[in-house]
C-alpha cells in the first residue's frame, strides 16, 4: 500500500525542503542554502529587491545584495544557465550540466530565432574579442535590430553571444549593475569540472535524484520540470532504473483529495526529522521556488497564485507585482509592495487578506515587522502606506 502522507505533513515536508520552515536568522551559510535549493532563478526587474537577493533573503536575512555576485565572479563557487528560466548554480554541478548545453544547441538549431547566432564566421568574431579584450557586456557591440523592433528582438550579436551561452562556450564571467559579461567557459569553469565525462545516463540519474530529493515527493512530471534538462521519456526510464527504489506514496491536497507521488527511500525519516514550519510572517518572492510551481502551490496549500506582470493592468485581478504572505504553513494573504531607494522608503500600496483568515492587531503587527526587516535589506529606514492600503 502507498504510504499516505496528510495535507499538514506534506506542507511540513515541503516547506522544510524549501528552506521555509525555520526562522530565517542565525550563521548565513549562502552556498548551502543554494545547493539546498539546487538552482536560484535571477531576475531583471528590482521592484524592492530581484528576486535571486529576495530569494536567498527570505532563508536567511543576514544575507545582502553583493554576496551572490561574489560567489560567482570572485570565488567561482556559482555558475550561470538556464533551468527553467537563468538561474544560478552550485558550480560543483557543472558536469551534470554538459547535456543540456547539447540539449540547447540542438533546440536552438531548430529555432529560426537564432538562425544569423549560427553562422561560423559571427561566432569567431566575437570568440575572438572576448579571448583578446576579456569579458565583454552585449554594450561592447554595435550591431542593430533588423525589422520591426518586438518586445523580445534582439540585435544579432546579443543573439549570437546568448547562443555561445546557451551552448556552454561562453560562460558568465561576473555581472554589473546586473549586466551579464560573457567570457570563455575555460576562463570562467575550473578544468577539472569542464572537462570530467559523466555518462548519459548517469547524468539523467544524478539530475532526477537530486529533484527528487528537493521536491521530497513528486510526479513523473514535477521531477522532469524541476531542472528542465530531462525529458518525460527520459524521467521514465529513470523511474525503471531504479528498480523499486523509489517509494510510492499519496499526497492529501488542500481540498482532502489523494494524489499520487513518489518519494526517495529516506522519506520517512524525513516525515519524523522536518519541524513545525516556524510561526514568522514572511513576505515570499512571486519567483520563489517554493511557489513557482503554481499548480503544486495550489494542491498543497489551497492558494490560487499567478504573477500579473505581462497582464495589461487593466484585466489584472491584484497588481503588477504581488507579493504572497506566508505564516506558518498557509497562505495567509497577499500584498503589493514598491520601492524607491533615492527616497528612503518601501510603500506597501495594496493589501489582500485570503478568505476566513482573521488578521488581527498582532498579525498585522507581524507583517509590519517583516516589511521593515524588508526595507533593511536594500538600505532604507521608512515604510510607507498607500492611500489603498487599508490597516484597520
Amino acid at each position: 500500500m502507498p504510504l499516505r502522507i496528510s495535507n499538514r505533513d506534506a506542507r511540513r515536508l515541503w516547506l522544510s525542503a524549501q528552506g521555509l520552515a525555520a526562522t530565517p536568522t542565525g550563521p548565513l551559510d549562502l552556498m548551502g542554502t543554494i545547493h539546498s535549493l539546487g538552482f536560484v532563478q535571477l531576475d531583471t526587474i528590482r521592484n524592492v529587491t530581484r528576486a535571486h537577493h529576495h530569494i536567498l533573503w527570505s532563508r536567511n536575512q543576514n544575507y545582502r545584495e553583493p554576496m551572490l555576485g561574489k560567489l560567482l565572479a570572485r570565488d567561482r563557487l556559482i555558475f550561470e544557465h538556464y533551468t527553467h528560466d537563468a538561474s544560478v548554480i552550485p558550480v560543483e554541478f557543472y558536469p551534470m550540466w554538459r547535456r543540456q548545453f547539447d540539449r540547447m544547441r540542438e533546440r536552438l538549431h531548430r529555432s529560426n530565432y537564432y538562425g544569423p547566432a549560427l553562422d561560423a564566421a559571427e561566432q569567431k568574431i566575437i570568440r575572438d574579442r572576448i579571448e583578446n579584450e576579456g569579458p565583454l557586456s552585449t554594450h561592447a557591440f554595435d550591431t542593430k535590430i533588423e525589422g520591426a523592433r518586438e518586445m523580445w528582438a534582439r540585435p544579432p550579436h546579443k543573439k549570437t553571444l546568448d547562443y555561445l551561452w546557451y551552448v556552454g562556450d561562453l560562460s558568465t564571467s561576473h555581472r554589473e549593475n546586473f549586466i551579464k559579461y560573457y567570457d570563455l567557459t575555460q576562463r570562467v569553469i575550473p578544468d577539472d569540472l569542464r572537462t570530467r565525462e559523466i555518462a548519459h545516463d548517469r547524468q539523467v540519474d544524478w539530475l532526477c535524484d537530486a529533484a527528487l530529493a528537493r521536491l521530497t515527493f513528486a510526479s513523473p512530471g514535477e521531477v522532469q520540470r524541476f531542472w528542465e534538462a530531462t525529458t518525460p521519456a527520459e524521467v521514465r526510464q529513470w523511474i525503471e532504473r531504479r528498480n523499486g527504489a523509489l517509494v510510492e506514496v499519496e499526497i492529501q491536497t488542500a481540498d482532502r483529495q489523494w494524489v499520487k507521488a513518489l518519494a526517495g527511500p529516506d522519506i520517512e525519516r524525513k516525515l519524523e526529522e522536518a519541524p513545525e514550519p516556524t510561526s514568522r510572517l514572511r513576505i515570499i518572492n512571486p519567483f520563489d521556488p517554493a511557489i513557482r510551481d503554481r499548480t503544486r502551490t495550489e494542491r498543497l496549500f489551497g492558494f490560487d497564485y499567478r504573477i500579473e506582470i505581462f497582464v495589461p493592468a487593466e484585466k489584472r485581478l491584484w497588481g503588477y507585482y504581488v507579493y504572497p504572505l506566508l505564516e506558518g504553513d498557509r497562505f495567509v494573504g497577499r500584498i503589493e509592495i514598491k520601492a524607491d531607494r533615492n527616497a528612503g522608503f518601501i510603500c506597501a500600496t495594496r493589501f489582500w487578506p485570503e478568505p476566513r483568515v482573521q488578521w488581527s492587531a498582532q498579525r498585522r503587527n507581524r507583517l509590519e515587522a517583516e516589511l521593515y526587516r524588508l526595507a533593511r535589506l536594500i538600505g532604507v529606514a521608512e515604510v510607507r502606506y498607500g492611500d489603498d492600503f487599508a490597516r484597520d
